[in-house]
């Protein structure tokens, strides 16, 4: 566990090694697990997993690597997977307890391209049932918590993977986002989750088709190995309506997110919003987001605090997610009810709630509030925010019911920093940027241009650098020591319940 554990290798530094010889698949695959049997038992992030699978592609990747057989871009390297998708042969539960002896026959396509792109899956990480909420935990699999402080929540949903890469289980994972289900672990893990435009990642499981509110996305733990992973995943597939493929390719060059260019920080127009004008916000982010802007501020160019108009925001985005669960949960709260957490029983029953006129209006509300984020967009370059409105709480709290005393008007308003940009379809990054008040990893966010996804990576890349040397907001991982001597998560009160 020490600083040159291949554990603790970023996914560039660790390929680039497997290709000069400098370190073999199989070691790498050894110092992952490792890493897992060390101190999963206090965070309990990895949820399935299959290591002999594990070992035996990592034999076949170092048999590769002596042959001189050509590399994958992403050879030799583990990677976690959201336990929203399938891998062949291990469940795909969807932290719903109806789908607990659910296993998986084959790949879905986003491990397909992984596996492909020669990364090995190291096995699922944890989510809220159907990703509902942002706090990881369920009836299956139970809570993971957050490594700085086992304590407290990991956020979510994709929570798993963000544990997993601050711990070291793997380089990459992934993730999916609509109201900043990897941007907001990644915020509280102090890793890089990066959510693209509509049908940059494409995938074969969008069920409301011309939604484009969730979409899968890389995760690791800096920008360069998120947009080595984007390579991989940015791929044509004309099973997703928003993914544009023209004879054969598509509008955007996968192979350049591998490769950012570099970014003249001092030209850009840069904007900086604490609440968008309108996001239930803590005090404590408010006052690390505002101490960060100075310290960055010799680095950049003018800071100009500004927003895009967010009229209808919180409407826009619970009509249409009520909409989206409506349609894909109401037959299983129907029939099997017991089986259903809150947070899904919540959004089905306000679903339907809504009536055929509140979802045309909030249609073309979201319109407008296109329009308005484009106009925005024509004046700035890149928006800078804070990823989440509070810092990490008790992961005994399903979700903050208020938010410095002011009541908070669902379980996932309190996310509203994030789906600001999901309405409009805009990317945004989430960078780790120092600690709050309290000790824990604070999360900024960068949002650019509607497909402008490798500017935005080059953009946090920037950051991250500037970031780096600075010693107040320079990222921490966690005690990996004093994770492998903790209790075991499983034993705490409440580890399955939602009580």
């Amino acid at each position: 566990m020490t600083a040159t554990d291949p554990a603790d290798l970023g996914a560039i530094d660790a390929r680039r090694m497997i290709a000069r010889r400098q370190l073999s698949p199989v070691d790498l695959a050894e110092a992952c697990i490792a890493r897992v049997e060390a101190v999963d038992h206090a965070v309990n992030a990895l949820v399935a997993r299959d290591f002999d699978s594990v070992r035996k592609a990592a034999r076949e990747a170092e048999r590769d690597v002596t042959s001189g057989a050509p590399l994958g871009p992403l050879a030799g390297l583990p990677f976690g997977v959201k336990d929203m998708i399938d891998v062949a042969g291990l469940p795909t539960t969807f932290g719903s307890e109806a789908f607990r002896d659910n296993v998986a026959t084959q790949d879905d396509v986003i491990v397909a391209a992984m596996r492909k792109g020669g990364a090995i899956p190291l096995g699922k990480t944890n989510n809220p049932e159907w990703s509902a909420g942002a706090n990881t935990r369920n009836r299956v699999y139970g809570v993971t918590a957050n490594p700085h402080d086992i304590s407290r929540s990991c956020a979510g949903s994709s929570g798993g993977s963000a544990v997993a890469l601050a711990c070291g289980y793997a380089p990459l994972a992934t993730g999916s986002d609509m109201g900043g289900s990897l941007r907001n672990p990644a915020a509280f893990c102090g890793v890089v989750g990066f959510r693209p435009s509509p049908g940059v990642v494409p995938g074969n499981t969008r069920e409301a088709g011309l939604l484009p509110m969730s979409t899968s996305g890389p995760m690791a733990r800096n920008v360069a190995d998120a947009g080595l992973m984007l390579s991989i995943l940015a791929r044509p597939d004309q099973n997703d309506p928003f993914t544009p493929v023209v004879d054969g390719r598509t509008a955007w060059d996968p192979a350049g997110f591998a490769s950012l260019p570099r970014r003249d920080l001092g030209s850009l127009r840069i904007a900086a919003t604490e609440d968008y004008g309108f996001a239930p916000v803590e005090r404590i982010v408010r006052d690390h987001f505002r101490a960060i802007l100075p310290q960055i501020a010799p680095f950049v160019g003018p800071l100009d605090e500004a927003s895009p108009d967010c009229t209808d925001a919180d409407r826009i985005f619970s009509v249409l997610r009520g909409v989206m669960f409506l349609g894909t949960h109401a037959r299983l709260v129907d029939e099997t009810p017991e089986l259903v957490g809150p947070n899904v029983h919540d959004n089905v029953a306000e679903g339907r709630g809504y009536s055929a006129e509140d979802v045309a209006q909030a249609l073309f509300a979201q319109a407008r509030y296109h329009h308005a984020w484009q106009a925005f967009f024509e004046e700035h370059d890149v928006l800078l925010t804070p990823a989440v409105g509070i810092s990490p709480r008790d992961w005994h709290e399903l979700y903050p019911r208020e938010i410095d005393g002011a009541p908070t008007k669902s379980y996932y308003h309190w996310l509203a920093m994030a789906y600001a940009s999901t309405i409009a379809g805009h990317p945004s990054i989430t960078i780790p940027c120092g600690r709050d008040a309290n000790g824990l990893p604070f999360g900024l966010q960068v949002v650019g241009r509607r497909y402008g996804d490798r500017e935005v990576l080059a953009v946090a890349a920037e950051l991250e650098a500037i970031i780096a040397g600075i010693p107040d907001l320079a990222p921490q991982g966690p005690d990996i020591a004093a994770l492998a001597t903790a209790p075991a998560l499983r034993e705490a009160p409440g580890f399955l319940s939602f009580a």
